[in-house]
């Protein structure tokens, strides 16, 4: 394995803590700057919308410039979002702290997952981008309770120097360790030649797999915490570690999924929707059933994120040689499939239709996925056969 892989993942670890290490937070950040438990729970929302803008905008803005270059100056971005979120005198200025923090996220591992790909054989660019995203996975795991304990122990700015420093290591690994071009040497290209890479419909076909194939999952987790406590029946003191258990979830999915789809990344992705579907149904039938819900929730996360990296490759595939703007773009469509899920979920709650409605409505859009991956998939494998059939002509 390249360490460039690692440095990329380190990178990955500080910017997944960064979102998810506030969850935990929240009630000494309210206390202490004497605003509503909502206000509070803007600096998650307002951190996942700064995602989905800078997965496109500074991709687009930095089409032309070297892809190592771009990945430091990211990097730096982060540890003076998470500075200013360490020294915030007010909630305006940590709210300010967050949104920079979070134009990184987006553009990071929509430009790092060409680079990983990049470090690596063809047959292998799949793992590459899991192996990537794992630092993000294994910040799920330990962000919350992190968080939590830090919070407690020494105050919530603890966290965000934590985190701040953390970026300065992975800032440090990143310029040692990834090299100035990838394995295939691809060299950074104009927006205009980027943009093209939307006219392919397969491309647009796979924004949309995203947005509801991870948007079901999510969209079921968002209000996971209620069902745990509401209908299986555990104390809200057990809600952390179940939250752990997710994690690994998540952790073990992805590396599985990025070894499945380095052999076919579209029966891939239809082997683990049609899994995540089934997994959330029987979640939503069992939830009552605190042993159920345990092993329930664990494949969940596993069937949730081995979708990551296929769902990143199809996208890199089908944009051709100029994959940095769609890659960063699949970024962005990763959050509105949160923000879809989320939404949704929080109706059927609204709607009386109780605590489990949420995976319900999880798997139904993650059904909606699959209706699409589908055609897509038979499109582009009759499409492949027309060439592969040509090709003996041409010769």
């Amino acid at each position: 394995m390249p360490l460039a892989l690692l440095a990329l993942a380190a990178g990955g670890f500080g910017i997944g803590l960064t979102e998810f290490v506030i969850a935990g937070l929240l009630p000494e950040v309210a206390a202490d700057f004497a605003v509503s438990e909502a206000a509070a729970g803007w600096l998650i929302s307002g951190y996942a919308l700064s995602v989905a803008v800078g997965g496109v905008f500074l991709t687009m803005a930095t089409a032309r410039m070297s892809p190592k270059r771009v990945l430091l100056g990211l990097m730096v971005l982060f540890v003076v979002g998470n500075l200013v979120s360490a020294l915030a005198p007010t909630y305006g200025l940590l709210m300010t702290g967050r949104v920079v923090a979070a134009l990184c996220h987006g553009a990071f591992f929509g430009i790092g997952s060409v680079v990983a790909a990049g470090l690596v054989a063809p047959d292998r660019r799949a793992g590459a981008v899991a192996t990537m995203f794992a630092g993000l996975t294994v910040a799920n795991v330990l962000g919350v309770p992190f968080g939590t304990f830090l919070g407690q122990a020494y105050g919530w700015r603890s966290a965000f120097w934590a985190i701040t420093a953390i970026g300065v290591l992975a800032l440090a690994a990143i310029a040692a360790l990834v090299p100035a071009a990838g394995a295939d040497d691809r060299q950074p290209t104009s927006l205009r030649t980027e943009v093209r890479a939307f006219a392919s419909g397969q491309v647009w076909l796979s924004l949309a797999v995203t947005v509801l194939g991870f948007g079901g999952m999510f969209g079921a987790f968002t209000y996971i915490a209620y069902t745990l406590t509401g209908v299986s029946g555990f104390a809200a003191g057990w809600v952390p570690w179940l939250l752990v258990l997710f994690g690994v979830g998540l952790f073990v999915g992805n590396l599985a999924g990025g070894r499945a789809a380095d052999r076919d990344v579209d029966r891939t992705l239809v082997v683990v929707l049609a899994g995540l579907t089934v997994v959330m149904v029987a979640f939503a039938l069992l939830a009552s059933s605190p042993v159920a819900t345990v092993v329930l929730l664990v494949l969940m996360g596993g069937f949730g994120f081995a979708t990551v990296p296929g769902l990143q490759m199809r996208i890199m595939r089908f944009a051709g040689q100029a994959p940095t703007l769609a890659s960063g773009a699949n970024i962005a469509a990763f959050n509105v499939g949160n923000a879809l899920g989320a939404w949704v979920g929080g109706m059927t709650i609204a709607a009386g239709l109780g605590y489990t409605s949420p995976i319900w409505a999880g798997a139904g859009i993650t059904v909606l996925g699959l209706v699409v991956l589908l055609p897509a998939a038979r499109r582009a494998r009759r499409t492949a056969e027309v060439i592969e059939a040509a090709e003996p002509a041409l010769v």
